[in-house]
């Protein structure tokens, strides 16, 4: 599979200027990656290559820009929430309060790997070298109190985010070494000259947030206070824990917008709150809210069949999506004594049997996953390591095993029967290499008889019920596991501590990788509460192809870089790698319409709409 790039004829509604079309035509002419017109002020910015979308476009390709505005959708939830801050670490903030609420400077376009269009931002500009970049802000743009956005708001953002927010806004905005504020609409991020080329696009992604509001209030506490942003909708009501409520600003700026044509056009967001998947779908299937994601193969396999999907007032439907698959996988934390040797990692690892899973849990539906960056090109699964690769991971012997090296990670063969013998003896064989040995049918440590046992935390039903079932595998060998059920708070505060032996984790991967891999995979990061370095792992390798990846110039050596990355992550022994689908499951109530031209992303919630004749 080759890196998609946008190829469907595009008919602009007007020539844009002389400077962009002179652009456009140097895009043609320049490799992937060149400096395109650096200096001009541009309508979008492209991490590789040129923008697919000219300026003057009249809208995206997967929206329907004819959609009509109004009615009401309702989503199902699961869990709870107690804060309208989604950017801090500090307590369970509702669903949907950035993508609704709060808006960035320059929005992405989900037909192209990583390509940015004016928002907040109506044009923006930068050197050959990527070592700043300047925004220039639409005078239009204006927050939900009628405020108008400007340079200041900006530059609040980012020092309140990085100083006060995640772990991933210091890790991102630390590279900003110098901020300049030309005029009352214009501002300018200087860089530190680390090379990172994807860092200006990161800037264009910052969440912008009102001073005049945040500047007021305890930003690091969780709280429920009203939030106040730019985006096209506002928080009508709640009710924490159960229910939150966005309406349509009718006085939202940027209606008008190529990147909004066709976008935002339902009035009421209703998000309810279930305990578990299983009341959420019996909600869903008693009609108490609109449209479902599905992600359990067995119910979509053989729970459809209710009277409303056979009176056709539900109807299912299956999203191509061109993304790598991510890592859906059972993470060690290696922090923990239990698992600091490579050795009883790779026999845990052996004893999880995939076939016989797939078969008798998921009726077959799913692919083991062999590569964090699976079903692309940027996946190092089947693949012997390029020149190149050898090149940027030659400082570094022993940090890719060979085999990984010869053709990328290769999952245990498992047994479908269940049996797994082959599997068993090589865990036992690993496991009495790192100092174990069974006595009275248990592995214990043969120095201290210690039993080898570990708690695997869970806090969804599908999750507990594969844990049991890894519990008994595992069990064959002597092992003990135990399986713990907690409710999502106290889940997600264990998990930002790292207080844990065992958890599921999923991490999402696109065709533009770049600085959340820092986030994901980083040695810093394994040190900082509430990152996604779930594992603890420290690789200086991983961290030197995350950079690489960040300083590649052309395409080439952007998928060298992730590749590598890609086999210092599966060689590190750190996590169980589960499964994935190549196709989105959805289920909606005929109210709900979608456009015919699904993104390269999948499914945008954003594009749809509800039928006139059935608004309510």
């Amino acid at each position: 599979m080759r890196l998609r790039r946008f190829h469907r004829k595009f008919r602009p509604n007007h020539v844009g200027t002389l400077a962009a079309a002179v652009c456009a035509l140097v895009g043609l002419l320049v490799v992937a990656g060149s400096p395109l017109c650096a200096g001009e002020r541009l309508h979008a910015i492209s991490m590789h290559g040129t923008p697919a979308y000219p300026e003057g476009f009249p809208h995206f390709n997967y929206v329907n820009p004819d959609a009509p505005k109004g009615g009401k959708i309702r989503f199902g939830a699961t869990g709870s929430f107690d804060s309208l801050n989604p950017f801090i670490v500090n307590g369970t903030a509702a669903i949907g309060l950035r993508e609704h609420v709060f808006e960035s400077l320059m929005a992405r376009g989900y037909d192209e790997p990583f390509t940015l269009y004016g928002l907040l931002a109506q044009s923006v500009e930068w050197p050959a070298d990527r070592g700043s970049i300047t925004f220039h802000i639409n005078p239009d743009a204006k927050f939900s109190d009628g405020s108008s956005v400007t340079a200041e708001d900006v530059a609040f953002s980012l020092k309140i985010l990085r100083d006060k927010g995640r772990p991933n806004y210091g890790t991102y905005y630390s590279k900003v070494v110098r901020i300049e504020k030309p005029d009352r609409l214009t501002i300018r991020f200087v860089f530190d000259g680390s090379g990172d080329r994807e860092i200006p696009l990161i800037m264009g992604l910052m969440p912008i947030l009102p001073k005049h509001v945040y500047e007021k209030r305890d930003f690091k506490k969780s709280s429920l206070e009203k939030p106040v942003g730019s985006g096209p909708y506002v928080v009508s009501s709640m009710e924490p824990g159960r229910r939150i409520v966005y309406a349509r600003n009718p006085d939202y700026w940027g209606e008008r917008l190529s990147a909004n044509r066709g976008q935002n056009n339902i009035d009421l967001l209703n998000y309810e709150y279930y305990r578990d998947a299983n009341a959420s779908f019996e909600a869903f299937k008693s009609g108490l809210y609109d449209v479902r994601v599905e992600d359990d193969p067995g119910r979509w396999t053989t729970g459809y069949d209710f009277p409303a999907v056979r009176d056709g007032k539900v109807r299912r439907q299956t999203f191509p999506t061109g993304m790598p698959s991510g890592m859906r996988a059972l993470v060690f934390n290696m922090r923990r004594k239990i698992f600091a040797d490579r050795r009883v990692r790779e026999a845990l690892i052996e004893l999880f049997n995939f076939p016989w899973i797939d078969r008798n849990l998921y009726h077959s539906v799913y692919i083991r996953t062999k590569s964090y960056f699976d079903n692309s090109v940027l996946g190092s699964h089947g693949r012997a390591a390029t020149e190149r690769e050898r090149e940027l991971l030659a400082p570094f012997p022993g940090a890719v095993t060979p085999d990984i090296m010869k053709r990328g990670w290769r999952a245990p063969a498992g047994d479908p029967k269940g049996l797994n013998r082959d599997g068993r003896m090589r865990a036992v064989e690993l496991l009495r290499a790192a100092g174990y040995e069974v006595r009275d049918g248990g592995m214990v440590a043969g120095k201290t008889g210690e039993p080898l046992s570990f708690e695997i935390l869970v806090t969804t039903p599908e999750d507990e019920r594969l844990a049991l079932v890894y519990r008994n595998m595992v069990r064959q060998a002597g092992i003990s596991a135990s399986v713990r059920y907690v409710d999502s708070s106290q889940y997600q505060q264990r998990r930002d501590e790292y207080d844990f032996d065992m958890i599921f984790n999923d991490w999402f991967a696109s065709l533009s990788p770049g600085n959340e891999q820092l986030f994901y995979w980083g040695s810093q990061a394994a040190e900082q509460p509430g990152t996604r370095n779930y594992m603890g792992m420290k690789s200086p390798a991983a961290d030197a192809m995350i950079h690489a990846m960040l300083e590649a110039k052309t395409e080439t050596e952007f998928v060298s870089a992730s590749r590598a990355l890609d086999r210092t992550i599966m060689s590190q022994a750190c996590l169980i790698p589960l499964f994935h689908r190549d196709r989105q499951w959805l289920a909606f109530w005929n109210k709900v319409r979608v456009p015919d031209t699904t993104s390269l992303y999948g499914f945008r919630p954003g594009t749809w709409w509800i039928s006139p004749r059935n608004s309510h």
